[in-house]
């Protein structure tokens, strides 16, 4: 039979000598090993004094985004939902009525938009997806919770805070990454 790769060794059968039968190299050179990850860089960070800095392509959890003056761009087109491999989004759409025009950007919004992180995961298909930039893929973790429907997040907790009425709250959602463009 022939081997897929070289580096197929023999084993050893032999008798150990009387230096190998009392294991003193091998625990010397184990110790050296040891004492010499002492002075190297401790890979361990101190959360939550210090944080660790990401990819310039990290994906976190899901933001819906709002235009200029508020409004949600969200159309309802169902593009993201389709694009998404895991099927993790689903969404209803809804007439705007007279009067919401403050409100919506287009006669079409999406009234139940839902998707359950523990499908989701983290392509960015959905964001590539949308012809409005109405979802994105922001800088922040999903949280830990002990109830899957923890884990199902609605409308009213993926849409980003209006920019007029919170500043602070829409600067901390939108990140560095896209606060910068």
């Amino acid at each position: 039979m022939q081997a897929l790769t070289n580096r197929r060794m023999e084993v050893s059968r032999k008798p150990m000598s009387f230096m190998e039968s009392l294991y003193i190299p091998a625990i010397l050179k184990g110790m050296v090993i040891t004492f010499s990850h002492l002075f190297k860089k401790q890979p361990t960070i101190r959360y939550p004094e210090q944080t660790r800095e990401f990819s310039p392509v990290f994906r976190g959890l899901h933001v819906l985004n709002r235009d200029e003056e508020g409004r949600e761009r969200c159309t309802a087109c169902g593009l993201c939902a389709v694009a998404c491999p895991a099927e993790a989004i689903t969404m209803e759409a809804a007439e705007r009525m007279d009067g919401e025009e403050n409100r919506y950007r287009e006669e079409k919004y999406a009234a139940k938009y839902e998707i359950n992180m523990l499908r989701c995961i983290f392509c960015g298909l959905c964001e590539d997806a949308c012809p409005k930039d109405a979802i994105y893929l922001s800088e922040t973790f999903a949280p830990a919770n002990f109830n899957r429907k923890g884990f199902i997040y609605g409308k009213e907790d993926l849409l980003i805070p209006d920019r007029n009425k919170e500043p602070e709250a829409y600067a901390k959602a939108v990140g560095e990454k896209r606060g910068n463009n």
